[in-house]
């Protein structure tokens, strides 16, 4: 989408850019910035948890592992 998105930041007919595709990235930006934040907040909320039960260590494990992958796709 990003790819795609810079493609009509600048109209190849003017050479500047468009308002609407500058707010369009605006808004994509602050989508990402919301959503890193939000996985953020959920790997610290998993690493804060305590337990010496071994199922439930592998559980916040592979939570831990999915919170990550994400934050990694996105950023």
């Amino acid at each position: 989408m990003a790819v795609a998105l810079q493609e009509h930041v600048v109209a190849p007919e003017d050479g500047f850019v468009n308002e609407e595709a500058k707010r369009l990235a605006e808004q994509v930006r602050t989508d990402r910035a919301r959503e890193i934040q939000a996985l953020n907040l959920q790997r610290e909320n998993i690493l804060s948890q305590k337990t010496s039960h071994p199922a439930r260590r592998a559980a916040l494990e592979a939570a831990l592992a999915q919170v990550e992958r994400q934050i990694a796709d996105i950023g």
